[in-house]
């Protein structure tokens, strides 16, 4: 992926507008990561406005989204849902049928679904727009509780931060972990947050910084490597173990099991990048336990295996011939 087009029009939403510019957009060729051929680009160049009331000045018309391998469509108005612009219409089925990347931010996902696109697959949107989008297009599968969803080569995401999640599952399929976690830690984002957690936390943040389970989960990626069952890390927190699932949950918006998974995956993707380790080794210190475990939980998630991720992202020269032969070797 090298070229980014970001679509906006009249009544764009500006924070999530920012985020797909923060995502893509900045020069962090410091860090090591590869820069983008990013471009805004509107149906109509010239003053924009936002829904704001200020307006950004767009050079590009839509002719560089045409070609290009990313095209992030930005939050519209909820008066425009129903009258899309059939140029972004166009340009949507372009995109996905010459198998571009596609990426929408909250209601940019209308665009989406007016284009036809989504028709037969799951999709998502702002949870407060989710019963609108699945009443005007009922062929869509709309799951309103999810941060994002990647159908194929297209993403769509929730509202607001969401998108931030979005970017950054995207990034990390393109870039890989390690880039990925460059990015984040310049954004001060997280980059832990998996498409399936909750859109809609009951109790966003703790009553209380004492009640927080923070330090349970930050001794919990410490010790990846280890079993750590609900029950033992309930003590940790001294609580019961359901009330310790149910408070995990309201925080992380996730379940304890599948918040420990992802961070088993993140810490395995890193290992590919930065070691020449065995697979057997790296399940072991991710807590997997047999490089078995860890190629299904790789193939469920991540829609690879652990050697074609690290041939492809790799930093070092080495390569595990005895590993490549296992995952072509029937179970």
């Amino acid at each position: 992926m090298k070229t980014v087009a970001c679509v906006i029009d009249d009544g764009f939403a500006p924070f999530e507008f920012g985020l797909a510019c923060e995502a893509f957009g900045l020069d962090r060729s410091d860090d090591g990561v590869p820069n983008f051929d990013f471009r805004v680009v509107a149906p109509q160049p010239g003053a924009v406005r936002s829904k704001l009331g200020f307006s950004v000045n767009v050079e590009h018309d839509l002719s560089f989204a045409h070609t290009a391998d990313l095209v992030v469509f930005c939050p519209l108005p909820r008066q425009k849902w129903a009258h899309i612009d059939q140029r972004l219409i166009e340009l949507a089925r372009a995109a996905v049928a010459r198998g571009a990347w596609v990426l929408s931010v909250c209601s940019g996902s209308f665009v989406l679904a007016a284009a036809g696109v989504l028709d037969g697959r799951r999709a998502t949107t702002h949870w407060m727009y989710a019963h609108t989008m699945a009443s005007m297009y009922p062929q869509i599968d709309v799951d309103p509780d999810v941060l994002f969803v990647q159908d194929g080569r297209i993403i769509t995401s929730a509202g607001t931060a969401a998108g931030i999640d979005a970017c950054l599952h995207l990034l990390r399929i393109e870039l890989g972990a390690e880039l990925t976690n460059r990015i984040a830690r310049r954004m001060v984002v997280p980059p832990q947050r998996d498409g399936g957690q909750a859109q809609y936390i009951d109790r966003p943040l703790p009553a209380a910084p004492s009640d927080s389970l923070a330090a349970v989960a930050e001794w919990a990626v410490e010790n990846l490597r280890d079993e750590l069952s609900v029950e033992e890390l309930a003590v940790r927190a001294h609580m019961s173990p359901r009330t310790f699932a149910r408070r995990f949950k309201s925080e992380f918006g996730a379940t304890p099991a599948s918040w420990l998974t992802r961070q088993r995956l993140i810490q395995a993707q890193r290992m590919l990048e930065r070691t020449d380790l065995g697979l057997e080794r790296i399940a072991q210190e991710c807590g997997f336990g047999s490089a078995a475990v860890l190629r299904q939980n790789f193939a469920r998630v991540l829609g690879t295996t652990p050697t074609a991720y690290r041939a492809r992202f790799s930093c070092t020269t080495g390569m595990h011939e005895a590993d490549a032969v296992a995952e072509l070797t029937p179970a």
